[in-house]
C-alpha cells in the first residue's frame, strides 16, 4: 500500500467519525477500552474506570437517569433529588400549571416533601449493567437471509432476551439495540422509577431566557434547570404512584463543585444521546437534506407561527400550547441550522471524496472487492429509486400526522386497545383527554388549512392523498372551506364523540365519522408511500451496514465508538472557547452582565423579558460562595463534549466527578454534528451549576433544598 493511500484511508476514518479525537466521541460504559481511559487520564480525569462503571457495586452511573425517555437527569441527593434542564421539564410544568397558578411565569418551589406536584407522565431510568450479546442475537442470520428475514429474525431474538431480563428479576427491564449500523447488539438492564415529583422550576423568563432567538446559539444566558425527587416504595423499590410512597434512597449522589473551571479543565458528561449518524453515506445525508429536515423547516415554520400569534395574545393559549410549541420549535430549528452547516461546512463534498476514497480502499483489497465492489454505487441507485417517495413521505408526516391535532386525536382512537392492561388503558384514556384539553378548534383549523396548503405546493401532484379531489371539486380549491366543513360534520372535535365511542353508542357509526375516515384514508397513503420505496429502503438498510462494518475493518487498529442510540454515553474533553468565524473569537463562559446586556437590547421582545427582582438581585451582586474566584456570576459555560439530542440535563462533571453543570445546547455553527464531527467548532453549552444554586437559594429562597446537596467545595 502506498504511503498516499494510506494517508487517505487515515482521513476518511477521520471524516466518517471512525478515529476519536480526544473530545470526539460517545463512549458506551460496558464497553471502555483501555485507548479511552488513557486518553481520559492525559486529559486530567482522577477517577478509575471502575468508579464511574462499575455493574457490581454503586459508581457514578448510578447517579445518572434517563429523564422520560426524551432527555437525561443527574441524582443529586441521597433522598433521590434529580437536577435536569428547564427545558426538559416544561411539559410537567406546564400539566401542572392554570392562569391561577402559572408555574410556568412564575416558577414553583416545594418548601416540603408534601407540597411536591406529583408528574404521574414521568419516570426515570437508570441503568444496572451492559453485556455484549451478538453472538447470540446473529445466531439466527442464515446464509442467503434478505434484509427483512434477517431483521425480523434479530428482532425476534432481541425480544426474547429482553423478556428474560424481565422474568428473572420484575423490577428491571432489558432492551437489547443495535450497535455500528446493526453489527453488534447490547444489552441493557434498566430499572424504572415512575413516581416523579415535581419540586422546584425558576420561571420561564430565567429557564428559558432567549427562548427561540437565543436557541442553539452562543453566548448564551439560561437558566436551564428544573429539579424533580424519585419517590420509590418503603423497600425503595419502583412503584406507581402513591402517597405512601417514600423519597428514593439513592445508590450513588453527584458531589457538587463551586470550585469551577478553567480554560483547558477537563470535562466529562454522562448522558442518553438520542440519535446520530456520523457513519451514515452521503447519499443518505443528501436525502435528510432535502426531504426531513426541509419538511421540518417549511410544514413547522407555518404552524407554529400560527401557534405564537395566538399564545401571544391569551395566556390560556399560551399554557395550552406552550410544550407544543417549544418541542415543535426545537426540532424546527435544528433543521435549519443543520442544513446550513452541511453546506456552510461542505460536508457533502467531505462525504463524497472520502467514499471516493473507500471504493480505492475496496478494489485494492482483493477479500472486500469479492463482495463490496458495487456497495456505493447500489447504495446511490437505491438512494435514486425512493427520492420521491421519501420527500413525499417527509412532508405527508409533517403536513398530517404532525400538523392538524383532530387527526392525531382521531388516528389516538382508532388504535384505542380496549384489550390492553387497565393500567395502560387509563394512561391511554388520559392522554386523549390531555390533548383535548389543550386543543383550541379555531387554531387548529388554520393549521390543518396551512399544512394542506403547504403539501400542495411542496409535494408532486402524483403524491397527493385523496382529500385534495374533494377541496377542488366540492370547495373549488379552498383548503379553509374544507376544513371547516370537517371540522363542523365530526364528532370527534370534542370530547362528546369520545364519550360516544367509549360507551359503545350504538347510534354512533365511529367509522362514518368524516375525521376518522379521513384518518383512516391517510394512514393508507402513508402505507402506499412506504411501500413505494419498500424495496429500496431494505436494500438502503443494507447497504448502511456493510458501509459501516467495511469502515471499521478498513481501519481496524483504530478506536471507533457507535452512534448515539439512547443508551448511557460518556463524552469527555475540556472546557474551552472557540472561533466562530474569522475575527471573531468566543470565550469559555457568559456571565450575569450578558443577563442583564439582553434584558436592556431586547427591552420591547418577550424572549427577553425578566422579572423586575431579578434584575434587582444580580444588579445587587450579592452571589455569595457562588462567585466565581473573580467575583463574577458564571451563568454558562462550553467545552467540546461531544453530545446531541436527548443529552439534554446530562451531568457535566470535572476530573473528580464531582457537577459542575447541566449541559442544555449544542452550538449554531456545528449543528451538522450529528452527521459529522467539527473538532474546531462543536461545543456543549451548559448551565453553570453555580448559577443553578444561585437561583435556588436566593431567588427561590429554597434553603431547604441547598442543604440536601453534597456540596463538595
Amino acid at each position: 500500500m502506498t504511503m498516499k493511500l494510506k494517508y487517505l484511508i487515515g482521513a476518511l476514518c477521520l471524516l466518517l467519525g471512525g478515529f476519536a479525537h480526544a473530545d470526539e466521541g460517545m463512549w458506551m460504559l460496558g464497553n471502555l477500552d483501555k485507548e479511552t481511559r488513557r486518553t481520559m487520564k492525559e486529559l486530567g480525569l482522577e477517577l478509575t474506570a471502575k468508579q464511574i462503571y462499575n455493574p457490581g457495586r454503586p459508581s457514578l452511573k448510578d447517579a445518572v437517569v434517563s429523564f422520560g425517555g426524551f432527555c437525561s437527569g443527574v441524582v443529586v441527593s441521597q433522598d433521590g433529588l434529580v437536577f435536569t434542564n428547564h427545558h426538559c421539564g416544561f411539559s410537567s410544568i406546564r400539566q401542572r400549571s392554570t392562569v391561577e397558578h402559572d408555574y410556568l411565569r412564575d416558577g414553583f418551589v416545594a418548601r416540603s416533601h408534601e407540597e411536591e406536584l406529583p408528574c404521574p407522565e414521568l419516570f426515570v431510568r437508570f441503568l444496572v449493567r451492559q453485556e455484549n450479546v451478538t453472538k447470540r442475537v446473529l445466531s439466527v442470520v442464515r446464509p442467503g437471509m434478505d434484509e427483512s428475514d434477517r431483521s425480523m429474525a434479530i428482532d425476534s431474538m432481541m425480544w426474547v432476551i429482553g423478556r428474560e431480563v424481565m422474568a428473572e428479576d420484575s423490577t428491571t427491564v432489558g432492551a437489547v439495540d443495535a450497535y455500528y449500523g446493526g453489527n453488534e447488539f447490547w444489552l441493557s438492564v434498566y430499572r424504572d422509577y415512575n413516581d416523579v415529583r415535581l419540586v422546584f422550576a425558576p420561571p420561564s423568563s430565567i429557564g428559558k431566557f432567549g427562548w427561540d432567538r437565543d436557541n442553539w446559539e452562543w453566548p448564551r444566558h439560561t437558566g436551564d434547570f428544573s429539579v424533580f425527587r424519585i419517590y420509590a416504595d418503603k423497600d425503595n423499590r419502583p412503584a406507581a404512584y402513591s402517597p405512601d410512597n417514600v423519597p428514593y434512597r439513592a445508590a450513588c449522589v453527584a458531589p457538587i463543585s463551586l470550585d469551577g473551571y478553567q480554560e483547558g479543565s477537563f470535562c466529562m458528561t454522562l448522558g442518553f444521546p438520542g440519535s446520530t449518524e456520523r457513519y451514515l453515506s452521503s447519499f443518505g445525508i443528501e436525502e435528510r437534506l432535502l426531504n426531513a429536515n426541509q419538511a421540518q423547516i417549511d410544514v413547522r415554520g407555518v404552524k407554529q407561527a400560527i401557534w405564537k400569534r395566538e399564545m401571544d395574545r391569551r395566556d390560556s393559549i399560551r399554557l395550552m400550547y406552550a410544550s407544543k410549541y417549544s418541542e415543535s420549535s426545537n426540532y424546527w430549528k435544528n433543521s435549519i441550522g443543520m442544513n446550513r452547516a452541511i453546506r456552510r461546512l461542505h460536508v457533502l463534498d467531505k462525504k463524497r471524496a472520502m467514499e471516493r476514497e473507500l471504493q480505492h480502499w475496496i478494489d485494492a483489497t482483493p477479500r472486500e472487492r469479492k463482495h463490496l465492489s458495487p456497495l456505493l454505487s447500489d447504495l446511490e441507485k437505491n438512494y435514486e429509486a425512493r427520492r420521491e417517495s421519501n420527500h413525499a413521505e417527509a412532508y405527508f408526516v409533517e403536513s398530517f400526522l404532525n400538523g392538524p391535532e383532530l387527526v392525531q386525536l382521531a388516528l389516538d382512537i382508532l388504535n384505542f386497545d380496549f384489550e390492553a392492561e387497565q393500567e395502560q388503558v387509563v394512561s391511554n384514556l388520559e392522554r386523549i383527554v390531555e390533548r383535548y384539553a389543550n386543543l383550541d378548534l379555531d387554531i387548529d383549523k388554520e393549521v390543518f388549512a396551512a399544512t394542506l396548503d403547504v403539501y400542495r405546493a411542496k409535494v408532486d401532484s402524483a403524491y397527493w392523498p385523496s382529500l385534495y379531489q374533494a377541496i377542488d371539486s366540492a370547495f373549488g380549491g379552498d383548503s379553509r372551506a374544507y376544513v371547516d366543513d370537517l371540522y363542523a360534520r365530526s364528532d370527534v372535535t370534542t370530547p362528546r364523540g369520545l364519550k360516544r365511542f367509549l360507551e359503545r353508542d350504538s347510534t354512533y357509526n365511529l367509522y362514518e365519522d368524516p375525521a376518522i375516515a379521513l384518518g383512516i384514508d391517510l394512514i393508507t397513503h402513508l402505507f402506499e408511500l412506504t411501500y413505494q420505496g419498500y424495496g429500496a429502503s431494505r436494500e438502503i438498510a443494507r447497504g448502511e451496514r456493510l458501509l459501516n462494518a467495511a469502515v471499521r475493518r478498513m481501519y481496524d487498529d483504530r478506536n471507533f465508538y457507535p452512534d448515539a442510540n439512547s443508551t448511557l454515553r460518556l463524552s469527555f474533553g475540556t472546557v474551552c472557547g472557540y472561533d466562530p468565524y474569522d475575527g471573531a473569537t468566543y470565550s469559555y463562559y457568559t456571565t450575569v452582565r450578558g443577563v442583564l446586556e439582553k434584558v436592556k437590547a431586547y427591552a420591547d421582545d418577550p424572549d427577553f423579558r425578566v422579572e423586575p427582582g431579578w434584575v434587582e438581585l444580580l444588579t445587587s451582586g450579592d452571589f455569595g460562595r457562588y462567585a466565581d474566584s473573580d467575583g463574577q456570576m458564571k451563568v454558562c459555560f462550553i467545552s467540546n463534549n461531544d453530545i446531541t439530542g436527548g443529552n439534554s440535563g446530562s451531568a457535566m462533571f470535572n476530573a473528580r466527578g464531582e457537577l459542575l453543570g447541566l449541559a442544555f445546547d449544542g452550538n449554531w455553527e456545528a449543528m451538522s454534528s450529528d452527521i459529522l464531527y467539527e473538532p474546531e467548532l462543536q461545543r456543549t453549552i451548559g448551565v453553570d451549576i453555580r448559577y443553578v444554586l444561585f437561583i435556588i437559594e436566593k431567588y427561590g429562597k429554597a434553603a431547604n433544598l441547598i442543604r440536601e446537596l453534597q456540596i463538595a467545595g
